[in-house]
């Protein structure tokens, strides 16, 4: 019997790796919404008993000339320039880049995940609350925010990992890399022990990156899929769902990073071209990510527009 495309994908070991380490950012994701979302507001709370001058009363006077930018924002009312110091008085990396463009400012009395917003990474303007947001976007919101007291070293080295998952131009990565990554995400999760659904997924992540996850070829008297954990089996549908998450934050990756020409359009192309390839080779996956390729191929092709049409010599800008 000619083995499914999940199957033979999943043959590979070290796309299997990969698989694993996202399913383990996953599983990661749902612990700390809860905790993130209780914090955020506990956070907020302090910040209007501390200055009560910035809550519900208090209004953004400046309206749309209040609204910020990227990573600029230069506020136009009193109140809005209150609360900005008043974040980077708590922010981790005050002197170094804030994505205000996460944020609408004039909601930061009565909202307290508009304020969360501007210790995260660019691209979460849309998001309304934890339950929406990816691992590394409540990492850098713990790591970033004074209010959670952690050892910063532990998430930066989590987040890390995750940047490399997402990086991984053919989404491998060894089993020694899986190994490194298993002894980080554990530490940073046992600065947890008093949260206890964080502390829930610490065994699950453990029984995951140790169990074998053995691809079966599907027979009619068995569950297809792969074995997980004690003879507890993950179907072909919720493997599938779970390679289809982590492509498309790895595709979100690759065009916020275009969109603010982070990297060159070189690298862009080259990283779009693997994906891409991948995915001719999977029709299973490739059949469900037409639209987020699409927004892609779009952006992508506006640049190379853009670019031709500079004098020549003249190199794009590239952001650190």
């Amino acid at each position: 019997m000619v083995l499914s495309e999940l199957a033979a994908r999943l043959n590979c070991a070290e796309y299997k790796n990969w698989v694993k380490a996202g399913h383990c950012l996953l599983l990661l994701r749902g612990s700390l919404q809860g905790f993130v979302g209780r914090e955020v507001l506990s956070f907020h709370r302090s910040l209007l008993a501390a200055a009560p001058g910035l809550g519900p009363r208090a209004s953004c006077r400046g309206g749309s000339r209040c609204s910020p930018r990227a990573r600029q924002f230069q506020p136009q009312c009193q109140v809005c320039a209150e609360w900005k110091r008043e974040i980077l008085s708590h922010h981790t990396n005050r002197n170094g880049d804030v994505h205000w463009g996460n944020c609408r400012p004039g909601l930061w009395p009565v909202d307290a995940w508009e304020v969360a917003k501007a210790f995260m990474p660019r691209g979460l303007a849309d998001k309304r609350g934890p339950e929406e947001c990816d691992a590394v976007a409540l990492l850098s919101l713990i790591n970033s925010c004074d209010h959670f007291i952690v050892d910063r070293k532990k998430v930066t080295e989590v987040i890390k990992c995750r940047n490399e998952i997402m990086h991984s131009s053919e989404m491998k990565v060894s089993s020694a890399w899986l190994r490194d990554f298993q002894m980080k995400i554990q530490n940073f999760l046992n600065e947890f022990r008093n949260i206890p659904e964080i502390v829930a997924v610490y065994s699950r992540i453990e029984q995951l990156l140790t169990s074998d996850w053995a691809v079966h070829i599907p027979e009619e008297d068995q569950r297809d899929g792969c074995e997980y954990e004690a003879g507890i089996y993950l179907s072909e549908s919720q493997v599938n769902e779970i390679e289809m998450e982590l492509l498309k934050e790895k595709l979100q990756e690759i065009y916020l990073q275009a969109e603010e020409q982070e990297v060159l359009p070189e690298e862009t192309s080259t990283r779009l071209e693997m994906v891409k390839e991948f995915l001719r080779n999977n029709e299973d996956l490739r059949n469900s990510l037409t639209e987020e390729m699409q927004k892609l191929d779009s952006l992508h092709l506006q640049h190379q527009k853009r670019d031709s049409k500079e004098p020549s010599g003249e190199m794009p800008k590239e952001r650190a």
